[in-house]
């Protein structure tokens, strides 16, 4: 995006408005601030956090597009979606890039989020077993101890996995851990099953001689051990902290920065082969599990619409009735799409 075409005197936006009442933190009602000067967006700092499963930062300077930002980008890594929407919440970051649960518990924490953009996986999260395990049913799974990443997308599929089996979350140990944690738990055998994310499936997969109980295509369209009912919904989100978007230099940086996230991911779907290279070059994962893993990180850009914001409250209400939230998440009401003009090019959408 040239920087002209950010300068305009505003940004359109189409705002969500909380619906019912919600337990959880204030809706957002932030006005869309006007447009910037080119002078002003150069002297803004858009603070980005980064996870080894995204690497945003590496698909930015794979695609290209790292280069020419017109305005000073700060990066920091996060081990799994839920403390980077922390730092959100704390100011610590302007955007970053999770999974579909994340947003979820931090809205019922009280946090002063906002989803700014969607995009859509190719498979869901996985759930792993050793590879002679007895563990050959979601129903198997009862009594057995689970590592996951507390409020990150796994825990979704987790959740779901469960309610698919007739489990509940008390029919199970959770042992809430961040991916190395549990991929250490995983191969000292303390753990029977783990529910988790690319690239760590095909580490595992490779290094620790894991077998996918349930895989990520089956998880999230419903096949295999999902018996017909999708356990992920595949969305992936941008999170902006809620007065990143108020500031107007932050809110040109944002949108800007978000559109080029969406180019990347078309780029990098159109060259897989060359993406899987480099993200092995610049992550330092063996090049034949990036070969198998970055097929299946690829995103493609979606606006964010109803059917969106649906999928999302009907996960949010599964935890809620599970009781893993402390009470009801109106999904619609942390929910921004005044990005979604400058995002609906990429992504083959007319309306």
């Amino acid at each position: 995006m040239k920087v002209r075409d950010l300068l305009v005197l505003g940004v359109i936006a189409t705002t969500l408005a909380a619906c019912g009442t919600s337990t959880a933190a204030t809706p957002s009602s932030a006005p869309v601030p006007n447009g910037v000067s080119a002078a002003q967006l150069a002297g803004v700092t858009l603070r980005i956090g980064d996870q080894k499963g995204t690497a945003a930062q590496v698909l930015l300077r794979a695609a290209g597009l790292l280069s020419g930002i017109p305005y000073h980008v700060q990066w920091s890594t996060f081990t799994s979606g839920p403390p980077m929407l922390e730092a959100a919440n704390d100011n610590a970051i302007d955007i970053g890039q999770v999974g579909n649960t994340p947003p979820i518990f931090s809205a019922a924490a009280g946090g002063d989020i906002d989803i700014v953009g969607a995009l859509r996986s190719v498979v869901g999260d996985s759930v792993l077993v050793p590879r002679n395990s007895p563990l050959r049913s979601l129903a198997d799974l009862r009594g057995k101890t689970i590592a996951v990443a507390k409020g990150s997308s796994a825990n979704g599929t987790l959740l779901n996995a469960l309610n698919r089996a007739g489990l509940k979350p008390t029919d199970v140990t959770i042992s809430y851990l961040q991916p190395a944690d549990a991929y250490a738990a995983f191969s000292q055998g303390s753990i029977a099953a783990w529910a988790i994310w690319e690239p760590y499936v095909s580490e595992a997969d490779r290094n620790l001689n894991a077998r996918e109980l349930v895989s990520g295509p089956d998880s999230l369209h419903g096949t295999g051990l999902a018996g017909g009912t999708p356990l992920s919904n595949g969305y992936t989100f941008e999170v902006a902290n809620r007065t990143s978007l108020r500031d107007a230099g932050k809110n040109a940086a944002i949108q800007d920065y978000v559109t080029r996230i969406a180019k990347a991911d078309l780029w990098a779907r159109s060259h897989p082969s060359q993406w899987a290279s480099l993200y092995a070059q610049q992550t330092g994962i063996p090049a034949d599990i990036a070969s198998n893993a970055v097929p299946k990180i690829i995103l493609s850009p979606i606006l964010i619409d109803d059917s969106v914001v649906a999928a999302e409250q009907k996960l949010a209400d599964a935890f809620a009735t599970a009781g893993q939230i402390p009470g009801h998440v109106d999904v619609a009401g942390f929910v921004d799409r005044r990005y979604n003009t400058a995002v609906r090019p990429l992504t083959g959408t007319t309306q």
